[in-house]
């Protein structure tokens, strides 16, 4: 039997895998997807859903975004949540770009403040801001400070001159999770990272600078300084090498513990160790410290942004009001407090190619956004818009406090270059008037918008669902890839 012939519907955009489907599931499986989303869904993915629920301390049930896709282990666009008392951790649930995510910067300018200046601050910024495969970063770390990077995260680069103290109060975490430990961290993947620090890096990874196209929630928007024909800018990057190599390091581990304890997992993908063991815990801190690093490295790229602008435009960043809205993680596994039914648990959250999205008066919120809710950023595709919305009650009780984190790819690579041309993208581009700048034509066409979902059916469903809320529209202006 096919596990689509047991799905059933439960909701407008909701589907629920029964967790009699495997006598060794544990819990349900949840989805949030529109018909044609669900019918366009892979049977792996799916699949993946379910193999998640024979984790040990599972709770609830395992989820699936709108823009779930396969993955290694967990699908991409996947949550669950495990008890901090019997349950585990899994690299697989957190996958190999630790904390890529995304930061959104504001400004007072408007399009027609820089359509004069368009080309030229592209310019600027693909030479101050390194892109591509194996990128390196402007500086050059000292062996030792590579540890304090990977301990400190965003507070280190604030200090040594990159961006204002200010910032760290819209980063998520505050930009540095202070349980990270460097010495955790295996040489490989340091010597990795100290090349890379203050780059962009490749494939979905970008730099965009964009205008407020809509604004469908105005309290939302004001609290967030956020005003229609805004300038804004986003940066999309991660870890880096850095983080890929603690992910492979640990799963090595984890490989190796889960047979040691004899787990019986459907994937060997979904290796793991309980949360109490010497392994769960070593990995937990050396993936907080490779998130640290994600943190630092978009910190720099904001410091860099701003002397952009202010090379090209003549005006300082903070006449600009070049301020942080928020950044927020796509790929980690956090300790958090949540409630059902009025009953706290601690859970370590797995969220995979997800967005967190607290509802209003959770702590973890900025107090100049508490009373809204967290701002949450889902990033389009090339040449698409991108969406800033806020966290709801419902995603506190729903998912986590999780919504989708971007678009969703639906083609490989691979499939994407044999499909598309970069000269057809970029004539594409061109009549939408976005200007592009990327370090070879493959990317362009591997980031091919047609290689990815539509990233306003994965709005909408959050919306609708209530997931997320939406708050305002960006649109692109111009984009730098690696």
């Amino acid at each position: 039997m096919s596990i689509r012939d047991v799905v059933t519907k439960v909701g407008e955009y909701t589907y629920k895998i029964p967790g009699s489907y495997d006598k060794k599931m544990r819990a349900s499986g949840k989805l949030y997807l529109d018909d044609e989303s669900f019918e366009a869904l892979e049977d792996s993915a799916l699949e993946q859903i379910a193999n998640i629920t024979h984790l040990p301390g599972i709770q609830r049930f395992a989820i699936g975004l709108p823009d779930i896709h396969f993955g290694y282990g967990f699908p991409i666009g996947g949550v669950a949540a495990f008890s901090e008392r019997n349950g585990i951790v899994s690299p697989g649930g957190v996958g190999f770009d630790i904390n890529c995510g995304v930061r959104l910067i504001r400004t007072n300018l408007t399009k027609e403040d820089i359509e004069d200046k368009l080309d030229e601050l592209v310019e600027v910024l693909f030479k101050n801001i390194p892109s591509g495969v194996g990128s390196k970063g402007k500086i050059r770390l000292k062996e030792n400070e590579i540890d304090d990077v990977l301990d400190y995260g965003a507070e280190w680069a604030v200090k040594n001159g990159y961006g204002w103290e200010e910032d760290l109060e819209y980063l998520e975490e505050n930009g540095r999770i202070k349980e990270a430990d460097s010495s955790l961290v295996s040489e490989k993947a340091k010597k990795r990272g100290i090349p890379q620090l203050g780059s962009l890096g490749s494939g979905n990874h970008f730099l965009e600078i964009q205008v407020v196209d809509e604004i469908y929630d105005e309290e939302a928007a004001e609290a967030f300084g956020l005003k229609k024909g805004m300038i804004t800018i986003m940066i999309h990057s991660g870890s880096r090498g850095c983080g890929h190599q603690v992910c492979s390091d640990y799963l090595r581990i984890m490989d190796k513990a889960y047979k040691e304890l004899k787990l019986d997992l459907p994937d060997r993908q979904l290796a793991c160790a309980p949360l109490n063991s010497k392994e769960a815990q070593n990995y937990l801190k050396a993936m907080f410290a490779a998130a640290n690093y994600a943190w630092a490295n978009r910190q720099m790229m904001t410091h860099w942004i701003r002397e952009s602008f202010e090379e090209v435009l003549g005006k300082s960043a903070e006449d600009m009001d070049m301020g942080v809205v928020y950044d927020v993680a796509h790929n980690i596994a956090k300790k958090e407090t949540h409630s059902y039914k009025g009953v706290k648990s601690d859970l370590l959250v797995h969220r995979k190619g997800a967005t967190r999205a607290f509802g209003p008066g959770r702590e973890e919120i900025p107090l100049k956004y508490r009373e809204i809710g967290q701002p949450v950023l889902i990033p389009g595709t090339m040449g698409t818009s991108s969406y800033i919305l806020k966290g709801t009650e419902i995603a506190m009780e729903e998912t986590f406090g999780s919504t989708a984190h971007g678009a969703g790819r639906v083609l490989s690579r691979s499939q994407a270059k044999k499909d598309f041309t970069a000269e057809e993208i970029e004539e594409t581009l061109d009549e939408k008037g976005i200007k592009i700048k990327a370090t070879t034509k493959n990317v362009i066409a591997e980031e091919a918008p047609g290689a990815y979902k539509d990233v306003d059916t994965v709005v909408k469903i959050s919306d609708a669902v209530g997931i997320a809320r939406l708050v305002a529209k960006v649109s692109p202006l111009a984009v730098t890839k690696g």
